[in-house]
Formats: structure tokens, sequence, C-alpha cells
């Protein structure tokens, strides 16, 4: 069944959008997601060894390898279409994004208004005192065992990646954004993302029982279809630029 002309009812009868994106994302973008059997990055490497503050305080040198890797590779990859017709559609209604991903393709694609629900690969702070650090890091080209985190400059502590570990809390101010936006929006598009991880899955949730439309656009059934309106079964790159083509012609 075709639901672009559900999809796109929903999207022309709204003017403050909220998007809210997972892996499935960047993966068009040749980012592996997490939890694919074959390719996930949790397939190769121990998540709890790779992405816990016991792990960090006990050993960080591997983790400072692994996290300066997976940021090179973000930077060795371009916002896919999807990105980039998410930051056109800014150009003919409200629109903010709401991510689960920690890479910068958005902000890359054109978005200006991205909050981080689970950090950044990019945004580094001390460990000690928690202030941003904007010294310079070396991205290494391949992967490699170990590398020395730089210290702080006011407390000395070790800087580290500025990213939400397991069993840490979710940035306060992104969680309060998140949760104005899905209560303000007209429309909330899912792009990309299992449903499975919390508490960000929760947030589309918000604007469901307010009543707001939710439109998913996705491959394959997640854990959110069942509270969308409207559920496509296509990818960001393809189904976003078609919708916001769609848009643009309507408004002229």
């Amino acid at each position: 069944m075709d639901v672009f002309p559900q999809a796109f009812d929903l999207a022309r009868a709204a003017r403050r959008i909220e998007v809210f994106t997972g892996a499935g994302m960047s993966a068009e973008s040749g980012l592996h997601t997490f939890r694919d059997a074959q390719t996930g990055l949790w397939s190769k490497v121990d998540p709890i060894a790779m992405a816990s503050i016991d792990s960090w305080e006990r050993d960080p040198e591997p983790m400072w390898a692994w996290y300066l890797w997976r940021a090179q590779r973000c930077r060795a990859v371009e916002p896919n279409a999807g990105h980039r017709a998410i930051a056109e559609w800014a150009d003919v209604a409200e629109v903010s994004v709401t991510t689960q991903n920690i890479d910068d393709l958005h902000e890359r694609g054109g978005s200006a208004d991205v909050t981080h629900l689970h950090g950044s690969l990019f945004d580094f702070r001390c460990s000690h005192c928690s202030r941003p650090f904007n010294g310079e890091v070396g991205y290494p080209a391949e992967p490699i065992v170990r590398l020395t985190p730089p210290n702080c400059e006011f407390c000395g502590g070790l800087i580290r990646p500025g990213v939400v570990w397991f069993g840490e809390m979710l940035p306060q101010r992104a969680w309060r954004d998140a949760e104005g936006r899905m209560q303000s929006a007209d429309l909330v598009v899912i792009v990309g993302t299992s449903g499975v991880v919390q508490p960000a899955a929760s947030l589309p949730l918000i604007a469901r029982e307010m009543g707001t439309p939710v439109l998913e656009i996705s491959p394959q059934e997640t854990e959110l279809t069942r509270y969308a309106d409207v559920s496509w079964r296509t990818t960001a790159a393809f189904g976003l630029p078609e919708l916001v083509t769609g848009l643009q012609l309507d408004r002229g």
C-alpha cells in the first residue's frame, strides 16, 4: 500500500515539526548501526569495555583510541539526502531535530536546531570537572589499541569523549529541550530508530499522548510503529527528499 499521500497530508498540515532520529539515519551515510548482528559496532567490541565510566577509570587509553577512531570514521562520510532534506524542510516550516546519534551529520547536512540526547563525539570535556575541552585531538586514520587522553588545563583531569555511557544520566538540558519540542510540535517524524533504547524511545509517546500526529519513516517495523499514525516503509535518504520536495512544490 502506498502511504505517501497520507504522510504528505500530515506534513502539509504541520507548521512545527520535531524530527526524532536514530542510527538508521546515519547508516545510509555508511556508518554502522550498533545492533546489526554482522556489522553493528557492538559486534566488534565489548560494549561495557568501551562505554562505561568504570572501564574509563580503570583504563582510559583503549576507550580514547576507539572513540577518536569512531569520530574519524564519522568525519570521513557525508550527510545523506535525508539529512539534507530535513535542513531544506526548515525553509518552509519550523523544524527541529532530536537525535540519538553522536555524529555531526545533521549539522553538516545543514540543520541548525539539533539536540543530541546521547552527546556528541566532538564535544570533549574533562572527566573530573566537566569543563569543555577545545584543544586539538588527533584522529587516527586506522584503529589503534591505545592512545593517551590529554589533560584538562584547569584541573589536570583526563579529557573524555562527550558521549553518554551506560549507567550515566542523559544530559538534562537536552532532555528538557526534547520534551518541550514533543509537547509543542504539530507533527513528530520518527526516522531510523529501532525504538528500543530507553528512555529516549519514550519521547515520541509524549506527542502521542497529546494527540499530536506521529509519522514513522522506517524500512522495517519497529517498537514505535504501533504508536505512529502513519508508518511509511521507506528509508530516510529516499522518503525524506520525496516528502520535502512535495512540500516545496506545494508551497510554491
